[in-house]
């Protein structure tokens, strides 16, 4: 790059940043991730870097964004900062050379969760409550008490013996219960649903009304002190967090003093991994030297404090262009609507196609195609699209319209009263037909192997495959004149078939894609039944009298083998010599016996039948409200506010899915 497409490129970033500046922290409004931002500023610091004398009036050296016209200014007793950031172990060594160079001796750190929210100054004076402010430009900020005095978690007077004056910094957040709720009442009240926690806060503590920010349930962690006269001296951090505690100010409990930067490194890396068990959502840590006299020897420079850093996540939201939804029909004739993004890369993983959940979900978060849409993957769950980037829909963009036939088929598609889901009820449906055929053939059904989704596809669009009684009766020597499908690979998949039809008869059930039944209530009626015959031969009543069905399973099983076109498919699995014989496969180990594990929302790997199933099978429970006897959580997407908020209130260990796997194997909470 010359040095005049740097001096251009650098002008156009300046006018970017400041454009997106007025977006997000004046209009709450924002059109580009955090992730995105970051990647503006890193551009254009490495450009200021290669050639300095650009950086004269750059956005860099400034702090925060602009001010709203419906607040009064706030003048900060002490400017409010802001932070250095890394990414990496490297860089965050990198850092602690530089601060080596200004300070000597052994240095403790104090390291804190970078909670995604907005920052604030709450000014004491006698102990009382009598001003809170935004950061604004880090100078002057936005009087918002009014808003401030609502929010329960913040004190309006201290106990105990209180400073002249004392000034306290502090994150305000939204949980992630009372964020979930918050849209639940915009979609019933047909208002616009918010992208994310950190936007609903900003938007909620900039209201003209305190009666609604009262309503939305903020949060506040405080973390700082600034201005301090006529009160106690203190030498450390950790010293300030505990006066903070005592006083009453909510202080976040997963602080730690470390000693060490590989310390440092392995609090951040737990926190990456443990993220979703919290109530509320991070982007990071902060990582700040503990000794207050350190502190003064390092100084800052003119926007951040050379004695703090913040250790930024990778970015788990990321905008991308809506280029279609469309509808997948699972086996069971589910219709899921999906969104087809331009590719772009999130949590990790490049992401192209991302779940809409239901009609409801759609309609809620009005997405379009053509729209600018942010896209959220965290940890393994299934990437969903949280919402429209209002501010760059195209002019005339038409609503989306659930369709109401089958993309498959063509048949109708049926919304059964009461639900949420929308169904197709053909049962001859090519798409229901190769995603039943793929899950008798899975492995927790039958185990077939060399028999995936894809070859499934292959061989029902070659008219060998109509339901799983077919696998059963496949031409193999046509098979063979498939491409890739040479002698050995035929062979194979013949001595895989013939293996799965010896599987226990709870595996046979799982593998029928019976609705409502799992794995663990297909065990259940395998060993108390012990033949299909029987199974098949059983009332509703008499299936739901099994410890551990109920009414919804027994009508579920009671109906699929009611229907002449089940029963056919299962006198040809017979007359193929399957296994309709229980018991089932060996009990799994009792890790859970005496635990009690709540499930909400929506799990890739499970549903929540299924889920709750596997719970039972290794003797735990898994009620359907969160108490003090509650084990732990599991918390898929989109969870039920109540459970999640009651669970932090009461401490209870919050589980993402890779946690809840290892929970099922080992019974120890991870």
């Amino acid at each position: 790059m010359t040095s005049s497409d740097r001096a251009a490129r650098a002008e156009e970033l300046r006018s970017l940043i400041e454009y997106h500046n007025q977006k997000y922290f004046v209009e709450d409004n924002p059109e580009i991730t955090d992730a995105e931002y970051d990647e503006l500023i890193a551009e254009l610091r490495r450009i200021e870097s290669e050639s300095p004398e650009l950086a004269a009036g750059s956005p860099l050296a400034e702090v925060g964004g602009g001010l709203s016209p419906l607040f009064a200014e706030v003048h900060h007793l002490t400017p409010m900062m802001s932070l250095d950031k890394t990414t990496s172990y490297e860089e965050l060594l990198a850092w602690g050379r530089r601060i080596d160079r200004f300070i000597s001796g052994a240095v403790a750190y104090t390291c804190e969760l970078k909670i995604d929210g907005l920052a604030m100054s709450l000014l004491y004076e006698g102990g009382r409550l009598t001003r809170a402010a935004t950061r604004g430009d880090g100078v002057v900020g936005e009087d918002v008490t009014a808003n401030v005095l609502t929010v329960e978690a913040i004190p309006r007077t201290l106990a105990g013996a209180a400073p002249d004056l004392v000034e306290v910094r502090g994150e305000i957040y939204m949980p992630i219960a009372a964020f979930d709720e918050l849209n639940r009442r915009q979609v019933e009240a047909g208002a616009r649903s918010f992208i994310n926690p950190r936007n609903a806060a900003a938007g909620s503590l900039r209201q003209k009304d305190p009666k609604v920010t009262a309503e939305r349930e903020l949060g506040f962690w405080a973390y700082q002190l600034g201005a301090v006269q006529g009160g106690p001296r203190f030498t450390a951090h950790m010293a300030t967090l505990e006066w903070m505690r005592q006083a009453g100010l909510p202080v976040n409990p997963n602080i730690e003093l470390v000693h060490g930067l590989d310390e440092v490194d392995r609090y951040c890396r737990h926190w990456l991994d443990q993220r979703h068990s919290l109530g509320y959502e991070i982007d990071g840590a902060v990582v700040k030297v503990d000794d207050l006299v350190q502190r003064r020897e390092l100084g800052a420079t003119s926007r951040a404090p050379r004695w703090a850093i913040a250790y930024k996540f990778p970015p788990e939201e990321k905008s991308t262009l809506l280029k279609d939804i469309m509808v997948s029909i699972g086996r069971t004739g589910k219709a899921t609507p999906f969104a087809v993004l331009e590719p772009v890369v999130v949590g990790g993983a490049r992401v192209s196609l991302a779940t809409l959940h239901n009609e409801d979900q759609v309609r809620a978060k009005d997405v379009r195609p053509g729209d600018t849409v942010v896209v959220r993957r965290a940890g393994d769950v299934i990437p969903e699209v949280r919402g429209p980037v209002l501010p760059l829909r195209p002019d005339g963009l038409a609503p989306w319209a659930f369709p109401d036939r089958c993309p498959v088929c063509g048949e109708p598609l049926v919304r059964l009263p009461g639900e949420s889901d929308t169904f197709c009820v053909n049962a001859d449906c090519p798409g229901q037909r190769v995603q039943r055929i793929s899950h008798f053939a899975s492995r927790g059904a039958l185990d077939i192997e060399h028999l995936g989704e894809r070859t499934v596809r292959l061989f029902a669009g070659a008219g060998l495959l109509h339901d799983v009684a077919d696998i059963y009766g496949l031409d193999y020597e046509r098979i063979g004149t498939f491409e890739g499908w040479g002698e050995t690979s035929v062979a194979n998949l013949r001595a895989a078939i013939e293996a799965s039809k010896h599987r226990p008869l709870a595996n046979l059930l799982v593998g029928l894609s019976i609705r409502h039944l799992g794995s663990t209530g297909s065990l259940l009626l395998a060993r108390h039944l012990g033949h299909l015959d029987r199974i098949m031969a059983a009332s509703a009543d008499e299936i739901a009298a099994v410890e551990g069905i109920g009414p919804v399973i027994g009508a579920s099983v009671a109906g699929f083998f009611a229907l002449p076109t089940n029963r056919d498919v299962v006198e040809r699995l017979r007359a193929a010599g399957l296994n309709f014989e229980g018991p089932a496969a060996p009990a799994v180990p009792q890790v859970l016996a005496g635990a009690s594990v709540v499930v909400t929302g929506t799990l890739s790997g499970w549903s929540r039948e299924e889920a709750e199933e596997a719970i039972k099978a290794r003797g735990g429970k898994s009620p359907g409200a969160v108490s003090k006897k509650t084990t732990a959580v599991v918390v898929g997407a989109d969870p039920g506010a109540a459970k999640v908020t009651r669970a932090a209130e009461l401490g209870v260990p919050m589980l993402d899915e890779d946690g809840f796997a290892r929970l099922l194997e080992t019974g120890v909470l991870p």
